[in-house]
């Protein structure tokens, strides 16, 4: 593996790094767009490239669900099997464990589980996971670890804290395919002494990289910052660091002034789906009918192909008329967004000025 920092901003924890893997380089920071089924819901590959996708990330558990790790290494693998030759990383599963929690139970040596698809019964250890994910053959791999929801009591944070690294030694010990990064997930819920345990503990094994998980279940905003506000600063600078399901644009700037190298969220995909679209001065949600005659596209200051072609009122059409266009336009929209957020800020640091991005940033919202 090999993660180098470039340049480092000098007021802020905000960096630019370059991630090496088997099918490219990433420039961090940088947003992964959530393909969880092996598909960005609504784009193609091509789609993704066009917004400037480096990465995207899918999910251990719906694949292995549906159809099958068994069935994607026999045809050749993910990269193959969706026709996208960047970068993948997978998910471990651990966080459909938490928000699939009525149909899981979490056990000493795995996970058992029933399947959301049929009911079907099913059990993951932390071997299991890894070689699902081998067999994936995604470029980062997570180790399979306990997610608890906010708010959890000390003493079962403290649990999900040593099952976590009870986990992460199985998962390195059963890697077989040295060349597939695997991260360890530091846990510890918004407890700061469980946090530097997790984050220590994880270290002492030797992970690629390391993320920051058990963000984003429900606590105040100000809280996850200060996890991160504490957590970072633990994790040495020449690993990458990754914060798990965050999240906004505002997570997005916050966390990357925190010295955050990489996210991935579904928000930009689900709430195009849903009409809401991001902005460079905030949300607009397009089937409000003010949008009815306009003719302006979504952010005039937007490049995607959608704002290049259409206006907000054919956009509003199409999403009060149910029609499919309205899902993909939207959803290149936002994902575009994103990636080109985590692009302008990768020059703002390049070029020393992050801080005053920051400024802008917030400024153009208030606007």
């Amino acid at each position: 593996m090999s993660f180098r920092v470039i340049k480092s901003c000098p007021n802020t924890r905000a960096r630019l790094g370059l991630l090496e893997t088997v099918h490219g380089t990433i420039e961090t920071p940088a947003f992964m767009p959530v393909g969880t089924q092996a598909t960005v819901k609504s784009l193609d590959p091509n789609d993704l490239i066009s917004c400037g996708a480096q990465i995207i990330l899918s999910n251990t558990y719906h694949l292995y669900l549906r159809p099958g790790h068994e069935l994607i290494k026999k045809l050749g693998g993910l990269h193959r099997f969706m026709n996208w030759h960047k970068p993948i990383l997978t998910d471990s599963g651990g966080f459909q464990v938490y928000s699939l929690s009525p149909l899981s139970k979490i056990k000493k040596d795995g996970v058992e589980f029933r399947s959301h698809i049929d009911g079907s019964l099913h059990f993951f250890s932390p071997q299991d996971v890894i070689y699902i994910q081998e067999c994936l053959g995604s470029d980062i791999m997570m180790c399979l670890d306990v997610c608890l929801p906010y708010p959890s009591s000390e003493q079962d944070i403290a649990w999900a804290v040593d099952l976590t690294t009870k986990w992460g030694e199985i998962s390195l010990d059963s890697r077989s395919r040295r060349e597939l990064l695997l991260f360890g997930i530091i846990q510890g819920g918004m407890y700061k002494k469980w946090r530097e345990k997790s984050a220590k503990d994880l270290m002492s094994l030797g992970f690629d990289g390391y993320a920051i998980g058990g963000l984003s279940v429900g606590e105040p905003k100000e809280v996850m910052l200060s996890v991160v506000d504490y957590t970072r600063p633990i994790i040495p600078e020449h690993y990458p660091v990754y914060v798990m399901g965050v999240g906004t644009p505002e997570d997005l700037v916050e966390c990357v002034a925190r010295g955050i190298d990489m996210f991935d969220c579904v928000l930009p995909t689900r709430n195009a789906r849903n009409g809401m679209l991001f902005t460079s001065f905030g949300r607009i949600v397009i089937k409000n009918a003010c949008y009815k005659d306009d003719p302006r596209p979504i952010d005039p200051d937007c490049d995607c192909y959608t704002c290049r072609n259409f206006s907000r009122a054919y956009l509003r059409h199409l999403y009060v008329a149910k029609e499919l266009l309205a899902y993909r336009l939207n959803t290149i929209h936002n994902i575009y967004y994103f990636l080109n957020l985590v692009k302008e800020m990768r020059n703002a640091i390049k070029n020393d000025s992050f801080s005053e991005f920051r400024y802008s940033f917030y400024k153009r919202r208030e606007n």
